[in-house]
C-alpha cells in the first residue's frame, strides 16, 4: 500500500475515533478526566503527567514547553505528523487540560489557565 494512502487512511481512522468520541461524551457515557475530583490544583501537575498514555503526554509537555502553538508547532516538535498532533492535542482539550482558540484560520491550543 502506498505511503499516501496509508497516511489517508489513518486521518480517515482518527477523525471516526474523534467523531464517536464526542459522541459518548455528549450522552454522559464517558466522563472526561476532571481534576475537581482528585484535587489537584494544577492542570499539568507531574501526578496528571504521568497518568497519560506517552503519546498524550509528549503532547501536553510539548505544548506546556513552547506555549500557544498550533498542531502544525506542536508536530515540528515532536516529529509527527500534523493530524496526529492535532487529534492528541482535541483529546486533551476534550479532557479539559487545553483550550483551543481561533485567530483568523490558524487554531491555537494553550494550556488550560483556569485549572493552573
Amino acid at each position: 500500500m502506498p505511503e499516501n494512502e496509508i497516511l489517508e487512511e489513518i486521518l480517515y481512522n482518527l477523525k471516526e475515533i474523534n467523531s464517536k468520541l464526542d459522541r459518548l461524551l455528549s450522552k454522559g457515557e464517558i466522563v472526561p478526566f476532571s481534576n475537581e475530583k482528585l484535587n489537584v490544583n494544577s492542570s499539568l501537575d507531574v501526578m496528571m503527567l504521568l497518568s497519560l498514555p506517552d503519546h498524550l503526554r509528549t503532547t501536553a509537555t510539548t505544548l506546556f514547553e513552547i506555549g500557544p502553538a498550533t498542531a502544525e508547532d506542536i508536530a515540528e516538535i515532536t516529529r509527527k505528523e500534523r493530524a496526529v498532533e492535532s487529534n492528541y492535542l482535541n483529546q486533551l482539550v476534550r479532557m479539559e487540560h487545553v483550550e483551543k482558540y481561533r485567530e483568523g484560520r490558524k487554531v491555537y491550543f494553550h494550556i488550560n489557565s483556569n485549572m493552573c
